[in-house]
Formats: C-alpha cells, sequence, structure tokens
C-alpha cells in the first residue's frame, strides 16, 4: 500500500501516519506523493563529538510491529550540505537508524547512512548523479538491511547491521536540512509490508 497515494488538497494524509516536528507547511504533488517544506537547521543526529547534536527535522511515520519491508521514493532539492530525504527506523533519541539520500559534505550526493545507539555514526554510501532514489529498509528481529535502488526494482546493500529494538518501532520519512535555510524535499511514494524478506542481502 501507498500511503502517499491519491492525495489533494482537500484530502488529508491517512490517520495512521503520524508528524514527528511537522514541517513548515506540506502540500499533495501531483501523480501522488507529497512535497515536504522543511525549516532551517533540522536533522537527526546524536553527534558523537556533542558538537551537534539535533533531534529536531520533519519525521511523518507509522507505528510499525514486527518485521517489515520499507520503501520510500524520494526526490531532494539539495539546496545547501547535508540537506537529504531519509527513511527512518526510531525507537527513542538515542537508538534509530536512517538511510538518506543526501548532499554530503564532498559536493556529491549519495546513499548515506546513519544508526544511533546513544551516539550516531555518519557513513557515506555510493555517490549517485540520479535526481531521485528508491531508498528500502527492511527488518528481521533485531537485523536490519538498507538497500537503494535507481528503478525501484533492482536493490542494491547498502548495510546491514543489529539494532537492539522492541518489536514495535515507528517507521516513516525524514526531511532534513542540517545547515541551511531550509529547503524542499519530494516523497513520491511510502509504503511498509508486514513480511519477513526472503532474501535479506539482496532486498527481496
Amino acid at each position: 500500500m501507498n500511503w502517499l497515494g491519491n492525495l489533494s488538497p482537500e484530502k488529508p494524509l491517512p490517520h495512521d501516519l503520524t508528524w514527528g516536528h511537522p514541517p513548515s507547511k506540506w502540500a499533495p504533488l501531483r501523480g501522488g506523493g507529497i512535497r515536504v517544506f522543511v525549516p532551517p537547521k533540522v536533522d537527526y543526529f546524536q553527534d558523537p563529538a556533542v558538537t551537534n547534536t539535533r533531534d529536531s527535522a520533519p519525521y511523518l511515520h507509522l507505528d510499525v510491529i514486527g518485521d517489515f519491508v520499507a520503501r520510500t521514493h524520494v526526490r531532494p532539492a539539495f539546496t545547501t550540505t547535508w540537506d537529504a530525504g531519509a527513511l527512518m527506523v526510531r525507537h527513542t533519541a538515542r537508538r534509530w537508524a536512517k538511510l538518506c539520500f543526501e548532499r554530503t559534505d564532498l559536493g556529491t550526493t549519495a546513499a548515506v547512512s546513519v544508526v544511533t545507539r546513544g551516539a550516531s555514526d555518519d557513513a557515506n554510501g555510493a555517490n549517485l548523479s540520479a535526481r531521485d532514489l528508491h531508498l528500502q529498509v527492511l527488518r528481521v528481529g533485531d537485523i536490519f538491511v538498507m538497500h537503494y535502488s535507481l528503478d525501484g526494482k533492482r536493490w542494491l546493500m547498502v548495510r546491514l547491521f543489529s539494532l537492539a529494538v522492541p518489536r514495535e518501532v515507528k517507521v516513516g520519512l525524514v526531511a532534513q536540512c542540517p545547515a541551511g535555510p531550509g529547503t524542499t524535499v519530494d516523497f513520491l511514494s511510502f509504503s511498509v509490508e508486514s513480511r519477513t524478506a526472503r532474501d535479506m542481502r539482496a532486498g527481496e
């Protein structure tokens, strides 16, 4: 199910979806999806150097129990460094993980993963020239796997890791602008399937 399908100015978001830190505003896109207007200086990052800790970006999420496969198709504006659209799994402010399509401080756009167990790490993945990207996070028990895809069909693994969290977590979309004056991020689709992946590394 695409939670962002068939929206209009007159039709609110499905009641299962909840905003954490609502955006400046959001608007439906023609053909499905939403555009999120992101305020300045917002992010999710528990800095291990304790100089840039934030827990403030717009986060549109569902409560999900057990194993799942979550996907989004994202198109950030990339206005300033570290702007991104992301798919995040969250238990608390100090236990979560996100997969971003991000403008890096190297001047590239890349699939970037962050896993937070008290403090956050930060790992740049493949540099990509695409304008938009499909992101996927799947869960099998306490094992999580992140993938990206250029076409929504062939998934390439970014990261496999363990994260001890309860069976019920929040899963959803992050629109971040850590350094700039604000930006926009388009989320063209968002789905969560309650199933156990057959092949974690292949993303199936």
